[in-house]
C-alpha cells in the first residue's frame, strides 16, 4: 500500500513540476507543495492551503482584519470544513496559491495537539525523554511547539481537564474543529515553521503494541493505523506535562513564558 501512494505522490509531483522554481528562485512553494500532497496522501491528514499575507512587505495578512491575530496562518476561504486528503484538490489549491500555509485540520481520524511556548517546551521535551516516555511528531515555531497526539473529543478534553487540581495556562488545546499549522509554512510570528521531531512510520514490529496501548480509544485505533503513525493518548502527554511544569521555584510553573 505504502508503495501504491509512493507511486501516486510521485506522478502528482511529476504532474505539478511547472511549480518548481527556476534557477536563482525560492525553493519554499515547492516545498509547500510537496509538504501538503505528503500530509494529505503518505499520512492521511486533511489539510488545506492557510489564508497567507498580502502587501508590500509581505507582513498584513490577507484576510479583512486589519488586526488579526495570527497573520496569514489560519483559514479564509476555503474554510476549515473545505480541508481534505484528496491530492487532486490538494494539488489545485497549491498551484493556484503556490505561497500558501499548510494547515491541518484536527480532530475526527487526524491527530490533535497539545502546544506550548518554545523554551518550556524544550525543556519539557528533555525532560520526557529521560523519563523514558514515548512522543510522537514535534511541530516547531519560533515561539510555540506542538506535541502530536492521537484524536479526542472536546468532551474527554474537558472531562481530563476537569478532574486536575491544576493545569498551566500557557498550554493550548488544538483538538475537533481546530487546525494546525505545519511545515515549511510561515509562522505567523515572523521565522518558519519546522519539524522538531518528523512524523516516522512504525515498524510492522511495533504495530501490535501500538493497537494494543490504544485500545481504549476507537478513533485514537483508527488513526494509529491511518498513514500506520504512532501517536500518544492526550491523558499521557498531559499527565507528564503537569508533572514538568511542577516544582519551578516560588511555586510556579515551569511551562511558563
Amino acid at each position: 500500500m505504502r508503495e501504491i501512494l509512493g507511486r501516486r505522490l510521485q506522478r502528482l509531483r511529476d504532474r505539478f513540476q511547472s511549480l518548481r522554481p527556476g534557477p536563482g528562485q525560492s525553493g519554499s512553494t515547492s516545498a509547500l507543495l510537496d509538504a501538503a500532497l505528503v500530509c494529505a496522501t503518505t499520512w492521511q491528514w486533511p489539510v488545506l492551503p492557510g489564508v497567507g499575507r498580502s502587501g508590500t512587505d509581505g507582513k498584513r495578512c490577507a484576510c479583512p482584519d486589519p488586526d488579526c491575530a495570527v497573520p496569514g496562518a489560519h483559514p479564509f476561504d476555503p474554510g476549515l470544513l473545505a480541508a481534505t486528503t484528496d491530492p487532486r484538490m490538494v494539488a489545485w489549491w497549491w498551484t493556484n496559491r503556490p505561497a500558501a500555509p499548510v494547515l491541518m485540520a484536527t480532530g475526527g481520524t487526524a491527530p490533535c495537539a497539545v502546544s506550548l511556548p518554545a523554551g518550556a517546551a524544550a525543556r519539557a521535551l528533555v525532560r520526557l525523554d529521560a523519563q523514558g516516555m514515548r512522543l510522537g511528531p514535534v511541530v516547531a515555531t519560533p515561539t510555540r511547539w506542538a506535541l502530536l497526539v492521537a484524536p479526542y473529543s472536546l468532551e474527554r478534553l474537558g472531562e481530563l481537564l476537569y478532574a486536575k487540581d491544576h493545569v498551566p495556562s500557557s498550554l493550548r488545546f488544538h483538538g475537533e474543529g481546530g487546525y494546525l499549522l505545519l511545515p515549511p509554512s510561515a509562522a505567523s510570528s515572523g521565522g518558519q515553521v519546522r519539524w522538531e521531531r518528523e512524523p516516522r512510520a512504525q515498524s510492522a514490529a511495533q504495530q501490535p503494541r501500538a493497537r494494543s496501548a490504544q485500545s481504549r480509544s476507537p478513533r485514537a485505533q483508527v488513526q494509529a493505523q491511518a498513514g500506520n503513525l504512532w501517536l500518544p493518548e492526550i491523558e499521557a502527554v498531559v499527565d507528564a506535562l503537569v508533572e514538568a511544569s511542577s516544582g519551578a521555584p516560588g511555586g510556579g510553573s515551569r511551562l511558563a513564558y
